[in-house]
């Protein structure tokens, strides 16, 4: 399966300095630094020596990464549910397996048109001459992966990688090691290690991953970690792509169907048990609609979460240091009211987190300072809209922002007044499914987007080119200069 064509006796290094004889076979998983290296040096040369730049190899890449995920899509799902003590195989179909499906089809349907050369505008003072733009690809790109989507934040960035014709290394997360082999296994059977390389291991290999001279690193996590990413990448000037959280506001107008948007929040702060970074992190609502807006959510739990300790649709907190930070806000509420919205308690041996609302918290406590990635969904009061849109600007930018109204007026003070990685108009989520949209983050939340073209050329090189005909005017500005010369600055140079 290699595209290799390296004869044994040569040895060339490349600028991590590790010379290809050092790898007698090439490696589907690296499980240490010094493998991790290794399988770079080899990519890297590969990237140089034998580019991907036919549509035929890349389409082929794109097929194989479907029937991979068509032919383990149970295996898959299963490793998942056991990293997390529990995890609903409808909200793996859903969440991962239908979005990677989806993006590949459209990867496919596209891509051999996106990396076309193709012409660009050109001022009518330098014709006949004309401009292109021409991508490439950039070479090997990192992949550093979370725990909460671990398979569609790897397949993700794998398709637009691969359709950009890039050869790949992925960090899958040490806080899902079951997933984690599972996945390695599977790129092993159907790719070649020329092509994909998956690396295991616990934090020391993560940042050793970071510190590698990619051509392009794209970190999905936390901010925290994020800054620690962007500082080890800095030294190889190494583009990120950082794709991070934040706490994703809803403001809800008073105009808006509460009703409809119960339904809409309570499906995004359950789904995945709240551990999505753009789930809707706390509301901002008047504070006459909390009781009905309480009450509305307690309904929709009963209706979509009967018996929700014995309930197969609701997952679990991925692991125990994270049961606690989420219980922890709890704790220490200063302010604040909890409303449970189920009869089940919080369990720290089945990690079973029941969601529940919490009616004005203090703005100063953690539960509104920190990223909540969990089912407790704060309730906060405004007085008028130019209150709330001041409550979102007066913090980090979020990588969502959600706004229910039917108010056109009030929808494109919101749109112009505020920044956000994206926006959902009467809707949550949905937009990271759209291949069409570019998803990325802004600030705290994030650098740099992908999906779809916008992931393309994320992880290409558009290459500008200027294509200079024989006959051309540009000599006559040549020195000595003359009068022509000085009669055409006089007429650019106003």
């Amino acid at each position: 399966m290699t595209d290799s064509n390296q004869s044994a006796h040569e040895q060339p290094v490349t600028e991590t300095g590790f010379a290809l004889q050092r790898v007698p076979e090439a490696l589907s998983t690296a499980k240490t630094i010094d493998e991790m290296k290794a399988q770079f040096a080899r990519l890297q040369m590969l990237s140089r020596t034998q580019p991907i730049n036919d549509w035929g190899t890349r389409t082929t890449q794109l097929d194989n990464l479907e029937v991979m995920l068509s032919d383990n899509q149970e295996s898959f799902a299963k490793a998942i549910s056991a990293d997390f003590g529990y995890r609903s195989q409808s909200e793996t179909q859903f969440a991962e397996l239908f979005p990677s499906f989806t993006g590949i089809s459209h990867a496919k349907k596209h891509g051999k048109k996106w990396m076309k050369a193709h012409r660009a505008p050109i001022s009518a003072l330098y014709m006949p001459a004309h401009n292109e733009i021409q991508p490439q690809p950039l070479g090997v790109v990192g992949i550093m992966v979370p725990w909460n989507y671990p398979l569609f934040l790897a397949i993700g960035p794998m398709i637009d990688a691969i359709t950009a014709g890039n050869r790949i290394m992925v960090k899958m997360s040490e806080a899902a090691p079951q997933f984690a082999q599972t996945f390695a296994d599977a790129i092993a059977r159907y790719f070649s290690p020329d092509m994909i390389c998956v690396v295991l291991g616990e934090v020391e290999i993560a940042a050793a991953f970071s510190e590698l001279p990619f051509d392009h690193l794209l970190y999905t996590g936390s901010t925290a970690v994020g800054k620690k990413v962007m500082a080890a990448a800095a030294p190889n000037l190494t583009p990120v792509t950082l794709e991070l959280g934040g706490k994703s506001p809803v403001i809800v107008l008073d105009d808006a169907n509460l009703e409809s948007v119960v339904n809409r929040v309570m499906m995004g702060k359950t789904l995945n048990a709240g551990q999505t970074c753009i789930a809707p992190d706390y509301v901002l609502i008047q504070r006459q609609y909390h009781d009905q807006f309480i009450q509305l959510a307690k309904e929709w739990m009963t209706k979509h979460y009967p018996n929700i300790e014995e309930n197969p649709d609701y997952s679990r907190i991925i692991n125990g240091e994270q049961f606690k930070r989420v219980n922890g806000y709890l704790d220490a509420l200063t302010g604040g009211e909890v409303h449970a919205l189920t009869g089940a308690e919080p369990n720290i041996e089945t990690r079973l987190m029941p969601p529940v609302i919490v009616s004005e918290p203090a703005p100063d406590s953690d539960l509104m300072q920190n990223e909540i990635f969990a089912p407790i969904l704060p309730l906060m009061h405004y007085e008028t809209l130019d209150d709330a849109i001041y409550f979102v600007n007066s913090r980090p930018r979020p990588l969502a922002l959600y706004v229910f109204s039917d108010n056109y007026s009030s929808i494109e003070n919101v749109r112009n007044n505020t920044v956000s990685g994206g926006l959902c108009i009467n809707e949550v989520l949905i937009h990271v499914a759209q291949h069409d949209l570019p998803f990325g983050g802004v600030g705290d939340s994030g650098t740099g987007a992908y999906h779809g073209k916008a992931g393309f050329e994320r992880l290409s090189h558009m290459k500008p080119i200027f294509v200079q005909t024989k006959l051309n005017g540009l000599n006559l500005l040549l020195p000595p200069y003359g009068g022509l010369f000085k009669k055409a600055m006089a007429l650019f140079l106003k």
